[in-house]
């Protein structure tokens, strides 16, 4: 069997009892960052073998780990902090898996896009979550103009030297919508800002990984999601006349009214 389990984001308490006990259970572990997995796993005594599995090779470790699962051993995955394949290396794992018909199952537990969606305030119904958007400018703002028009609150993932440059270019995508930067999180600094993307964040020297919570779009008149001549018959069947229906469409539209007059008929 093969586990992903989830660590700390930040502060060493947040694990659950049944990952501990995984990790205490299994043949060996494989983690992004040896150094950075022994501060936690140290912390709990938990001493088994470690190997090496990040993104820079994660297609020929993640080959070696499932050999060793074909060989009988029980393996689990972690990342340095957080959840593995969310924005972590494992989704090619986990597809390599399923290809092979080998078990695998995920101990759930911290993940920084959740809290940060909630110490955000911002509507939590409906929610996408990105992550890191692409390093290229032009990359980016396509990836942006893609989410423009999405009418749930946006959770990104982001470096802080890429910080400003990236609330800049969803204020000149999105407009002046209402944004938070999370930091830190369970952590002694954590931090919340909100902020409008017009204004942009106080903080001078980002510094830390920063989840960025935006609100999402909204569509100024839910009649324009119809067509044409549905909008038209909705609103005579509200009561207008046929001619001022066609008139208030073309307004609402920006459309000639004869057009909106043919696509009626």
């Amino acid at each position: 069997m093969l586990y992903f389990v989830s660590t700390p984001i930040g502060n060493l308490g947040d694990v659950s009892l049944r990952a501990l006990e995984v990790l205490k259970e299994v043949d060996f572990i494989a983690c992004e960052d040896t150094r950075t997995s022994l501060k936690f796993l140290n912390r709990y005594g938990v001493k088994k073998p470690l190997v090496s599995y990040h993104k820079f090779n994660e297609r020929t470790a993640g080959e070696k780990l499932i050999e060793e699962l074909k060989a009988g051993k029980n393996v689990a995955v972690i990342s340095d902090a957080g959840t593995p394949v969310v924005s972590d290396p494992g989704n090619s794992l986990a597809e390599r898996l399923v290809e092979e018909g080998l078990e695998f199952t995920v101990i759930p537990g911290a993940t920084a896009f959740v809290p940060a969606l909630i110490l955000s305030g911002f509507d939590a119904k409906r929610f996408m979550f990105v992550g890191f958007l692409p390093d290229k400018k032009s990359e980016k703002r396509n990836a942006l103009e893609e989410l423009k028009g999405v009418n749930a609150t946006l959770i990104f993932y982001c470096a802080p030297h890429d910080l400003k440059d990236t609330l800049s270019l969803m204020y000149s995508v999105f407009g002046n919508r209402r944004a938070a930067t999370v930091k830190e999180i369970t952590k002694l600094h954590e931090r919340t800002e909100r902020f409008f993307l017009a204004d942009g964040i106080k903080e001078e020297e980002p510094r830390g990984e920063y989840v960025i919570v935006v609100e999402g779009g909204k569509t100024e008149d839910p009649d324009l999601s119809l067509s044409v001549s549905e909008h038209v018959e909705k609103l005579v069947a509200e009561g207008l006349s046929k001619m001022d229906a066609v008139k208030k469409v073309a307004k609402a539209r920006k459309m000639p009214k004869s057009e909106v007059y043919k696509l009626s008929l």
